[in-house]
């Protein structure tokens, strides 16, 4: 394989990680201000209000980030893997779809700024936007659904110049990829357009709350999975690589995948457990398929820990652990990920809480949720991309990943750990006490309960404050990269060990899965959905800010 990366394909990679990097920077301060605020540590000028920074923190870094970051991923992995360049109507394509998510991401972020969109990032109705931030929001899916047509473009003319044969591992997982994105943004596609731009423009007086949020969270559930599956995707193919092993087994990366698409989409009312006007038993039949979701979690922990093993035995280790003494501790490109990994341990184990109808009615609503939000996406994700920019940035731009470079990168994952340590860890255990999500800071008219929250509160402060640094250490790192020495660097594509399994091509029976997806959603949802339409009360905007 070529090592060198095609210059065309490297500028529209290169553009999505630098418009997500800008995103991140902008929303770090946003957040950092914000944990300042709550914790009383801070007061922010008149003009700028606190649900002003917390919309702006999360549309910037759970949409914006990670799907700007996504997508230039997924975009370097069919280049490498599906004939080594983009055909013209993909690298189209993909300058389309970035140009589209960019002018909404703008168009966006000015509405929250002249804050005339304090919704949040779930814009919840009856609270009421400008209709130009729900404009925005349309942008930035249409923009993701041309970027997606473009890999699948790519797919399709890889396979037929190779009819027959198994694609690639890496290719194959960003079309499932992409795939549930295509699907899963049908429900907040339809409420946008259907529900809130409408009414936010004054051609309906009223907006169905029940069905606009249940719309959102068949979105909002699979988009958790879409902020996983690439970091699943770096685990399974390209951490085996860095570390100098293999891919324990192609079939069960693949088989995680399917299921990944399955049983990711028709879960959302797992977080509406706590809401009226759903029946408990389509509640009691998402939570069960929330259940399933697990099952592909399982096994990629055990395919990647049975790399490392194997790994670490064909190096000459002994004992029950001696295979992470040799692992490559020292290599930001493997450090990031696998702490990512580590975390997803207790984040995972959060959303069977969060998943749990008894348990959910502890926590709900609870800065425990934000707490799991942050181990999950901005730990576990996070931390994923990262190990992957510091390699793919100076794959796409002929630069070299220095020592000196690879060592900034350690220290920046080490303090953004200790950073989520402090805030995650606070979030997790006030929420236990009761301490609601969403709130501004206040100490309830001194009351006693309250009033015990306040180390915690500054506590988080403290770890937004070292997140915040860590992140400027990453930026610095990413300049430094851009500036690095030319050279070539590798980009790490993972072998299937020998002894796998042979991959059975049913996984790439596209009907087939598409089909059951949809017959899983159909049974989760027609029926509440209809009744939503049919029983369902409006209601005017509001706006409280």
């Amino acid at each position: 394989m070529n090592p060198t990366f095609d210059r065309k394909d490297g500028r529209l990679v290169l553009a999505h990680l630098l418009f997500a990097y800008v995103a991140l920077l902008l929303g770090g301060v946003c957040g950092m201000l914000q944990s300042m605020v709550k914790s009383g540590s801070i007061t922010l000028p008149a003009n700028i209000g606190y649900y002003e920074l917390l919309t702006a923190h999360g549309v910037l870094m759970a949409l914006v980030f990670t799907t700007f970051f996504i997508i230039g991923f997924l975009y370097s992995g069919i280049s490498r893997t599906l004939g080594g360049s983009l055909t013209g109507v993909s690298r189209s394509l993909g300058w389309i779809g970035f140009t589209l998510m960019a002018a909404g991401t703008v168009l966006g972020v000015i509405m929250i700024l002249l804050n005339k969109a304090t919704v949040l990032y779930t814009f919840y109705a009856p609270l009421k936007a400008s209709p130009w931030f729900y404009i925005a929001l349309v942008l930035l899916v249409v923009g993701s659904w041309l970027s997606g047509y473009g890999i699948f473009a790519q797919y399709r003319t890889w396979r037929k110049a190779n009819t027959g044969k198994l694609s690639p591992l890496l290719a194959f997982m960003a079309v499932v990829t992409m795939l549930l994105w295509q699907i899963a943004t049908l429900g907040v596609a339809a409420t946008v357009l259907l529900q809130f731009i409408p009414w936010s423009f004054g051609w309906v007086e009223t907006i169905n709350v029940l069905l606009s949020r249940t719309l959102f969270w068949y979105f909002g559930h699979p988009l958790v999975y879409f902020w996983l599956m690439p970091a699943y995707m770096c685990w399974y193919v390209i951490v085996p690589k860095i570390i100098g092993g293999k891919i324990y087994s192609d079939a069960l990366a693949r088989l995680a995948f399917i299921l990944l698409l399955l049983f990711s989409i028709p879960v959302g009312f797992h977080h509406q457990l706590m809401e009226p006007g759903i029946a408990p038993f389509w509640k009691f039949l998402q939570v069960v398929l929330t259940f399933m979701v697990i099952v592909p979690s399982l096994i990629t922990a055990f395919s990647l820990f049975a790399t490392f093993e194997l790994n670490g035995r064909a190096r000459g280790a002994t004992g029950l652990f001696g295979w992470l003494k040799k692992l490559p501790w020292k290599d930001v490109r493997f450090f990031a990920p696998f702490m990512g990994m580590l975390v997803f341990i207790p984040a995972g184990a959060g959303g069977i809480i969060n998943a749990s109808n008894q348990m959910n009615a502890v926590v709900h609503n609870t800065l425990w949720v934000t707490g799991h939000f942050h181990l999950t996406v901005a730990t576990s994700v996070a931390l994923t991309f990262f190990g992957i920019g510091y390699w793919l940035i100076p794959v796409v731009t002929g630069r070299r990943l220095t020592k000196r470079l690879n060592n900034l990168g350690i220290i920046q994952v080490v303090t953004w750990c200790i950073g989520m340590l402090f805030m995650s860890g606070s979030m997790h255990i006030t929420g236990l006490f009761g301490d609601p999500r969403r709130t501004d800071y206040t100490t309830y008219n001194d009351s006693p309960e309250s009033i015990l929250w306040m180390p915690y509160h500054v506590a988080m402060a403290v770890g937004g404050i070292i997140l915040f640094i860590s992140l400027i250490v990453l930026l610095a790192a990413v300049v430094g990269l851009l500036l690095a020495p030319r050279g070539v660097e590798e980009y790490p594509i993972g072998e299937v060990i020998d002894t796998a399994e042979k991959t059975p091509k049913l996984f790439e029976r596209w009907g087939l899965w598409i089909g059951v997806s949809a017959a899983l959603i159909l049974i989760a949802y027609t029926i509440p959905l209809a009744d939503m339409i049919t029983g369902g009360t409006g209601s005017p905007g509001y706006k409280f800010w």
